[in-house]
């Protein structure tokens, strides 16, 4: 039930001390109006001489920060009172005062004011002291609105740090990528040049050259392709996912083989097509199944495992190799983050291929889970909406 409270009982809140007859006073120069929600009273900024007292209804107090954000300072209701400031002198507002539901006031603008300071000065007394009370508030709320500022500067401030090292890092890890295999190719091509090489020495400088160019145009296509995915949204079209996934282990069977694992589709090869880019998905799906036989254990299996998921279509790539250690694996989806050695095993890889799977399965609005643990190996799986 809605609380209505009179003038007789609200004036004395606003002016503590003054007298019955000062109370009958101030009433006889106000007015009693109704409002729908929804109405602003009061406007942040505008020039404005009414003082209100809430006989009915409900108000929220809000104010504008850094030219957008609207905050909620507090909610007003019967019995409470806003704008005193506006009878004595006339700075513009500091907040905007809406009703949230049908409401009834009392207002007293300035003339009314004026003419109840002639007949009751000790009205000025109690207003003078209202108002400090209420400055005083005020400054409370300015400090902890500075406060939350600050707070959100140094938040700020940290993010623009972590960006920048990150940024370095990016730039170290390419120049690195970069450099190691243009200065083998660039050695190995001098040599070449001066014609000394014949046979079997030659045809394995040519692999050499040639296995090193193929990493700089790798590294620079997948970089590309990233960037590209950060800036080029695709037009989908129906995707059958069980042959991509056919079409990466097949690329990838030499590699499997030489490691001695297996690899291994499980699940309905007739599976619903999904939405998608096939080139897109095809890069996101080799970057697991390169995880895959990278951390496999030599002469074990790689499963590869697709089920529907009513709206979804998923796929699961599982190897039983090291897994992730739970230090690394928030790390695992970051560009140039990738483990070099475990055990006695060191591991080659730019670190790029679970970044593109993400970002590719970030633009399709699907989800990318992984479950692991260290020493019984790692889950990957897609799961992507069917076409309709």
């Amino acid at each position: 039930m809605t609380t209505i409270r009179t003038p007789a009982r609200i004036i004395p809140r606003a002016f503590p001390g003054i007298k019955p007859e000062e109370v009958q006073e101030i009433i006889i120069n106000s007015q009693i109006k109704s409002y729908p929600a929804g109405t602003i009273l009061c406007k942040e900024d505008a020039v404005e001489h009414t003082f209100y007292m809430i006989l009915e209804g409900e108000f929220e107090v809000t104010k504008t920060i850094n030219n957008k954000e609207k905050r909620l300072l507090k909610t007003l209701i019967a019995g409470d009172f806003f704008g005193e400031m506006a009878l004595i002198h006339n700075a513009p507002r500091a907040a905007t005062v809406q009703s949230l539901t049908p409401s009834v006031v009392l207002e007293l603008d300035k003339q009314g004011f004026d003419r109840v300071l002639k007949h009751s000065p000790s009205v000025a007394t109690a207003m003078v002291a209202e108002i400090s009370n209420r400055l005083r508030a005020n400054d409370q709320l300015a400090i902890e609105d500075l406060r939350l500022r600050a707070r959100e500067i140094a938040d700020a401030y940290q993010k623009l740090a972590e960006q920048d090292m990150a940024r370095n890092e990016f730039l170290t890890s390419i120049a690195h990528e970069l450099r190691t295999p243009l200065m083998v190719a660039s050695g190995y091509l001098h040599t070449l040049k001066k014609g000394l090489l014949t046979g079997e020495q030659l045809k394995s400088t040519i692999e050499i050259v040639s296995r090193n160019v193929d990493q700089i145009v790798n590294l620079t296509n997948d970089l590309l392709f990233l960037q590209e995915q950060e800036l080029v949204l695709r037009d989908f079209q129906p995707v059958n996912l069980y042959q991509v996934v056919e079409g990466v282990v097949a690329k990838y069977q030499a590699k499997a083989k030489a490691r001695g694992i297996t690899i291994k589709l499980r699940g309905n090869s007739g599976i619903a097509p999904v939405q998608g880019d096939e080139p897109s998905l095809e890069r996101a799906i080799t970057g697991l199944v390169d995880n895959a036989i990278k951390f496999s254990s030599p002469n074990s299996t790689v499963d590869i495992r697709f089920a529907d998921l009513g709206n979804h279509v998923s796929v699961s790539v599982v190897d039983y190799g090291i897994g992730i250690d739970p230090q690394i694996r928030p790390r695992i989806f970051d560009r140039f983050f990738h483990l070099e050695k475990s055990g006695d095993e060191i591991y080659d890889g730019l670190g790029i291929g679970l970044s593109i799977t993400r970002q590719v399965i970030q633009q399709h609005r699907g989800m990318l889970d992984v479950d692991s643990q260290p020493g019984k190996g790692s889950t990957f799986t897609i799961s992507l909406l069917k076409w309709k």
